[in-house]
């Protein structure tokens, strides 16, 4: 393939800066803007600008940004993007080796005792234990949701007719009719996403999460896992060492926000307009481990877990919160997300976790009613 002109770099380059503050941009589009830049001549920078609107589509509550990021990368005006940009961004760290990537994000609020939206960065080391880790590794393959596939298998009962295949066995047999040929649509497991809570008020808690996490890489290959707090990391290349003290040295190396301020929605939204993570979550389990103490408004928190929602098979909450008898879930943040919420469980032992996970394929009241009850 033709190396592209020199003059193409420009619009090259602003597309890869739009992916890199979180816009969903796929390459037909910016090869779509590139073309439509051709049609228009261009004239003068306001046909560039339109083709770009016209094209790359940045939706309406970032078009401000998406502004700014125009002024400064072909204007070299900086300071509309620093005046477009909130006081604190949410980092994407992908374990992959791709580079960081800023996404906006609101300066963040109040919210519970132990939770801050002050970013704070620290490592993290791990002792060996097992807590029963060894048997869920086992099982959980065989134990995570199941849907049909669109690929096809041979199979000799409870099928439909191979027409194809019968047809051919007819020809071969000289019109003689042999016993039908059937098939039946595949069943494989569903994906499995974890989501940890990394921040100061998860302290006691993170260890034995990414032990469960590292069990559950192992246990299958449809595993997926983040850690947030302040940033977004995804670690579950680290996790696929299959010694365990490795893996988690790995992942403690990649996770700069240990026991750092808690900024779940931006952090969340972060995750969604990545749309290679977000495909992650699509037909998914996706398993959040958080006491979902935000700061302040949990707008951006609840925006966030409704797309979660709309994407995942089922989208469980998993709170050390519920450990405690008196637990409900009563605060302004819990009580929005509720509704969207499948599950709303005890995440306060690694074994009441594992006997959750490997449950998820049997279908349970939704955590709104559940909790309708208790209160």
């Amino acid at each position: 393939m033709s190396a592209l002109p020199r003059e193409a770099a420009p619009f090259l380059g602003f597309g890869r800066l739009l992916r890199r503050y979180g816009f969903a941009i796929a390459p037909e589009q910016v090869t779509g803007f590139m073309q439509a830049v051709t049609l228009l001549g261009p004239r003068s920078m306001n046909d560039i600008r339109e083709a770009a609107l016209a094209t790359l589509a940045p939706p309406p509550d970032r078009r401000a940004e998406f502004e700014a990021h125009f002024q400064s990368h072909f204007y070299g005006n900086t300071s509309a993007v620093s005046a477009s940009e909130a006081d604190e961004e949410t980092r994407i760290k992908d374990d992959g080796g791709a580079d960081d990537e800023q996404i906006k994000a609101e300066h963040s609020r109040e919210g519970g005792e132990l939770s801050s939206a002050l970013e704070q960065l620290s490592t993290r080391d791990f002792q060996r234990n097992d807590n029963g880790l060894t048997a869920f590794r086992r099982k959980l393959s065989a134990a995570l949701p199941a849907r049909r596939s669109f690929r096809t298998v041979h199979t000799h009962s409870r099928g439909k007719l191979d027409l194809r295949r019968s047809l051919r066995e007819i020809v071969s047999a000289d019109g003689d009719i042999p016993s039908p040929l059937l098939r039946r649509r595949q069943t494989v497991p569903r994906k499995l996403l974890i989501l940890i809570d990394v921040s100061g008020s998860m302290k006691l808690h993170t260890a034995d999460y990414l032990k469960l996490a590292h069990a559950a890489v192992q246990g299958t290959d449809r595993a997926e896992i983040f850690t947030f707090g302040t940033r977004l990391t995804r670690i579950t290349t680290a996790l696929r060492i299959r010694d365990r003290d490795r893996a988690l040295a790995r992942a403690s190396a990649q996770v700069d926000d240990w026991d750092g301020g808690t900024r779940m929605g931006p952090t969340l939204l972060a995750f969604l307009s990545v749309p290679r993570f977000s495909a992650f979550a699509r037909g998914a389990a996706v398993v959040i481990l958080s006491d979902a103490l935000e700061r302040g408004g949990h707008a951006e928190m609840e925006t966030a877990m409704r797309r979660l929602s709309a994407r995942a098979f089922r989208l469980s909450l998993a709170t050390p919160l519920a450990g405690d008898p008196r637990f409900r879930p009563v605060t302004a943040a819990l009580s929005a997300i509720l509704p969207v919420l499948d599950d709303l469980v005890d995440g306060s032992s690694v074994k009441g976790l594992t006997d959750f996970i490997l449950s998820l394929a049997r279908p349970a009241p939704a955590a709104k009613t559940i909790w309708k009850r208790v209160s």
